[in-house]
């Protein structure tokens, strides 16, 4: 019978030393992390340009990935997504798309780095949620570029994850 009591005890507390380890331990439950927003760092030598509304008779990228037809100079290529932003690069004319898709006071930034040692240029989209902003470049034709599709908070000029970085894309769109 002395036994029967001592496990019993013995549950108890390893139930009890469970249960408070799991309630301080677990993480908070918050639409945000606990830290708040996640700061990205740029490069030093970072350019920073201000998209520009395409032109009313632009074609913009479609919602989901553009297909890439064989020959079609017009695709929009690295289709880029990451929460609150979109960006693609149009090999034609050496044009990055940023698109913002959230309502959050916050930018749309798609970041474009190369493989010859270019500086990188960030595009941003400062004309509001479900609108489409290009920003036209001239990039080698025999080089390659990566894009880095993040938001942008104007107010301090500082980048947030979340981020999310495309493969490398052709300048002359032939793979």
């Amino acid at each position: 019978m002395g036994t029967n009591w001592r496990v019993r005890l013995s549950v108890l507390a390893g139930a009890s030393a469970l249960a408070v380890s799991v309630v301080t331990a677990a993480p908070a439950l918050a639409e945000e992390s606990p830290g708040g927003l996640q700061e990205v760092q740029m490069p030093a030598d970072v350019e920073i340009l201000d998209g520009v509304a395409p032109e009313p008779d632009t074609a913009v990228p479609a919602a989901a990935a553009a297909p890439r037809a064989a020959g079609a100079s017009a695709a929009c290529l690295g289709t880029t997504a990451a929460y609150g932003a979109r960006g693609c690069f149009q090999p034609s004319g050496d044009v990055v798309w940023a698109r913002d898709t959230e309502k959050d006071g916050m930018s749309a930034a798609v970041g474009v780095y190369t493989d010859y040692g270019r500086p990188a240029a960030v595009c941003i989209n400062k004309l509001g949620v479900d609108t489409w902003a290009t920003c036209n470049k001239d990039y080698s034709e025999n080089g390659k570029v990566r894009l880095r599709v993040m938001r942008y908070d104007g107010g301090n000029g500082k980048f947030y994850q979340p981020e999310t970085w495309s493969g490398w894309i052709p300048v002359d769109g032939q793979y």
